[in-house]
């Protein structure tokens, strides 16, 4: 495929540089990607619409995400969701690196020991998770399917000790049968119908509801469809799934983990106990909404 300048695209489109830069950033113009700080343009993408009237509505937090991901932007809620998300959903997987040590790999894309030992796989999925949720910001409006979840896997464990062992799926489904918390979940020969079964159920319903959000990622952690990476792939879906409803986001973290995982336990019996929990985190992101003015 031949590519064009911004310079080559005004032209042709009859509009400033300015207007196609920004409309690059904003990602509607598709297939338009940054090498360095130059953007290529598909040849025969299409002209975004022109709206005459000044629109008076906020831009949304996906847009706002989407927009500082293009321009590489620092400072903003891209960067902090992606050092937030990461440093806890790791976290609360056993990771080891602390909190400035992942700012430091996603700043630098370097890490800093100060003399302590870490795990190269904390290293590399920590890396990898950064990956990931640009994954989730680029595909947020798209439905989710059973080959985004297995890419999300496969980018999230590519690398990894488990990706040199033969028994590990890397994005693909689990071989070997496997618990979490205590309670059996799926075995390896029912995990595909179920996730069909999953996906048909969630997607029968147009609109969504926190419940509708909460209730996927309960039925997704019970079937624990990979042999490891289930919470992080499954918190990762939730993001995208508020990204697209405009549902306010949530980071469980440390703090809340106790009750994440009482939540998660007691879903079929209460449902309060996962909502509340999910609740007080929405309210911390809140005040990161308010701190960088997007409305919610």
């Amino acid at each position: 495929m031949k590519y064009l300048s911004v310079r080559e695209t005004a032209k042709k489109w009859e509009l400033s540089e300015r207007s196609v830069r920004n409309d690059c950033a904003l990602g509607k113009i598709d297939g338009a990607f940054l090498t360095g700080k130059t953007w290529n343009i598909p040849e025969d993408a299409q002209k975004p619409e022109r709206i005459n009237k000044k629109s008076t509505a906020p831009a949304t937090l996906l847009e706002v995400l989407t927009a500082e991901k293009n321009a590489k932007l620092s400072g903003g809620i891209y960067h902090k969701v992606q050092i937030e998300l990461t440093y806890n959903s790791n976290h609360i997987e056993g990771s080891r690196l602390t909190h400035d040590q992942t700012r430091y790999i996603f700043e630098t894309n370097t890490i800093g020991l100060d003399g302590s030992t870490v795990r190269v796989d904390d290293i590399v999925e920590t890396a990898n998770h950064f990956k990931c949720i640009d994954l989730v910001i680029e595909n947020a409006k798209k439905p989710i399917t059973e080959a985004f979840i297995k890419e999300l896997h496969h980018t999230l464990k590519n690398g990894t000790t488990d990706a040199r062992r033969s028994w590990f799926a890397v994005g693909d489904y689990k071989k070997l049968p496997n618990t979490v918390g205590g309670l059996y979940t799926a075995s390896p020969e029912e995990v595909g119908e179920k996730m069909k079964e999953l996906l048909l159920e969630y997607h029968a319903n147009k609109g969504k509801s926190f419940d509708d959000l909460l209730d996927f990622h309960y039925r997704f952690e019970r079937i624990h469809p990979f042999q490891d990476g289930n919470g992080r792939i499954g918190r990762l879906l939730l993001f995208k799934e508020c990204l697209k409803y405009g549902i306010v986001p949530f980071i469980i973290d440390e703090e809340l983990k106790l009750f994440y995982y009482r939540g998660l336990k007691e879903w079929e019996n209460e449902r309060g106990y996962l909502r509340d929990t999910c609740l007080s985190a929405q309210d911390k992101f809140k005040v990161w909404l308010d701190f960088f003015r997007i409305e919610y």
